[in-house]
């Protein structure tokens, strides 16, 4: 036996393998949650602090200030369209003006084409008609205007003569000549170169004169259609079963026939 075996050692009795083992790994365990803890912590100081916004407000203050600029875009938008439409009916119209205008300048130079036309007719007409005028006064005053016509120097001859040289005039109701005639005008005028003042219408001149027999009627002598005193149309006789008158607006003043049209009466004047 050792000296020293009665002596009661002081060494701590050495711990197991697997108690020391667990000790670290528990402390291993609380050194790695204070590590993370510490990470955690310092990341958290290291973050500025903002104030939370309420994202129900931001949105709808969003929503409206697009709304806004929406309708400002379309307007303008529509502001660009109506003016493009506003230019182009301009130009349109514009067109269309000028070529009314070509087709009123067209419109206005063939009516005075026409116009002058119809103005050189007349007046050849008007010459012509004045100068088979002259003609049958000259040929009327120094023999007969027909086989059984007196002669123009007296005063049948004038009313013969007279109507005559409106043969080709126009009819025209209520017309009194010098170129457009109705029946009676006709015969007031022809006998006014006589000197005799008849009544302007047909009814008063089928009773102006005396009554004569249409079997007995002569140059110059009035006849009248319908009965006397309501007569509808009258006309001069000249001779050899003719008749003057201002007939119809279809015929003018003609020369017709008796036995195409019979009179129903006559009156002698002169």
């Amino acid at each position: 036996m050792s000296h020293t075996a009665h002596i009661p050692s002081h060494r701590k009795p050495r711990r197991s393998a697997s108690k020391m083992a667990l000790r670290a790994g528990v402390a291993g365990g609380v050194l790695s949650t204070l590590a993370v803890a510490a990470a955690a912590g310092t990341a958290t100081a290291a973050e500025p602090v903002t104030e939370t916004i309420e994202m129900p407000t931001l949105t709808t203050d969003l929503s409206t200030q697009i709304a806004q600029s929406a309708d400002a875009t379309q307007q303008t938008a529509d502001s660009y369209e109506l003016r493009a439409e506003q230019d182009a009916a301009a130009v349109k119209a514009a067109k269309q003006a000028k070529e009314d205008q070509a087709t009123a300048k067209k419109k206005a130079e063939a009516k005075a084409k026409a116009e002058a036309a119809a103005k050189k007719k007349a007046e050849e007409e008007r010459a012509s008609r004045s100068t088979e005028r002259t003609t049958l006064s000259a040929s009327s005053s120094g023999s007969s205007a027909d086989a059984d016509v007196p002669p123009a120097s007296g005063n049948v001859g004038s009313v013969i003569s007279f109507l005559k040289a409106q043969l080709g005039d126009a009819y025209v109701m209520g017309a009194s000549g010098p170129n457009a005639w109705d029946c009676s005008s006709l015969v007031q005028a022809a006998f006014k170169q006589a000197g005799v003042d008849l009544p302007r219408v047909s009814q008063d001149q089928s009773v102006a004169g005396t009554p004569v027999s249409l079997s007995n009627v002569q140059v110059g002598d009035i006849l009248y259609w319908g009965g006397a005193g309501s007569a509808y149309h009258v006309g001069v006789y000249i001779g050899n079963g003719q008749y003057l008158d201002a007939a119809n607006p279809g015929k003018g003043v003609v020369v017709q026939d008796l036995s195409g049209y019979p009179a129903d009466g006559a009156v002698r004047v002169l």
